[in-house]
């Protein structure tokens, strides 16, 4: 290896370190595959019972059931339970509407409510220069809002990713709103299933796509315990000063 070989590999293990990062970071922030699983079961129960007996309260039932025994094992296992948990009330909302209602597709609207939502908020937030997946990873990459102002390649990074999500959510639920107006209540209930994983999976991964290209994150709480570091040792230099220090003349004439 050649000396002008060297930082062509350096950087290179740096760029693979990058994407590692941002790899394990984008599975903390969505889940990774048992957060998905999660998030399919309880809607893939309900519509397999109800395609078998057409019986709205034990389709319910059994989806709210195996959502609530999710999050009891990861709270055996002492799991993070944030995606359980947020299953267990999302599933708990379409449960009260479908009873409420009583049609079946309402167990669905609650989360095509949200997923419309969030669309528009994915949106709104990059037109406004605060691309939400900035928002949400800031924290997870440790920099919490320094991309804004100190990094703007990731920003501009965290806006692709952001519009992404938004326009992939809105094609979601460009499908899904007229089905459930007009489409037979089982096959909404099975293409909705279809759609669950495969447009997720295609915003994470552009979202790594156009973070592994961007500038690293800056560790904004590394650099606190830097500063706080530096504090202390500036602050034992003066005390060692101080104590270094000859005594004033009037405490010598007195000795």
């Amino acid at each position: 290896m050649t000396s002008l070989d060297k930082p062509t590999e350096d950087a290179q293990d740096a760029q693979d370190d990058a994407r590692a990062v941002t790899e394990a970071a984008l599975f903390e922030a969505f889940g990774g595959v048992r957060g998905m699983v999660e998030t399919v079961v309880p809607g893939l129960l309900f519509v397999t019972i109800f395609t078998i007996n057409k019986d709205l309260h034990w389709s319910a039932i059994a989806a709210l059931a195996v959502s609530l025994l999710l999050v009891v094992v990861r709270l055996v296992r002492r799991d993070t339970v944030k995606h359980a948990f947020s299953g267990v009330f999302g599933v708990a909302f379409g449960v009260v509407f479908a009873m409420m209602t009583g049609n079946a597709k309402d167990f669905y609207l609650p989360g095509m409510l949200y997923t419309l939502g969030l669309a528009v908020a994915y949106i709104v937030t990059t037109l406004a220069g605060v691309p939400l997946i900035g928002l949400m990873l800031g924290p997870v990459f440790k920099e919490n809002l320094s991309w804004r102002t100190r990094n703007p390649g990731r920003k501009k990074a965290y806006a692709k990713a952001s519009w992404a999500w938004g326009l992939i959510l809105l094609a979601k639920c460009a499908v899904l709103f007229p089905l459930y107006w007009w489409g037979d209540t089982t096959q909404f209930g099975w293409v909705l299933i279809a759609l669950k994983i495969p447009p997720f999976l295609l915003a994470v991964w552009l979202t790594w796509v156009f973070l592994a290209k961007a500038p690293p994150p800056i560790d904004v709480f590394a650099e606190m315990e830097a500063e706080e570091q530096a504090e202390k040792e500036r602050k034992a230099t003066l005390a060692k000063e101080r104590g270094d220090a000859p005594a004033p003349a009037r405490h010598r004439r007195e000795a």
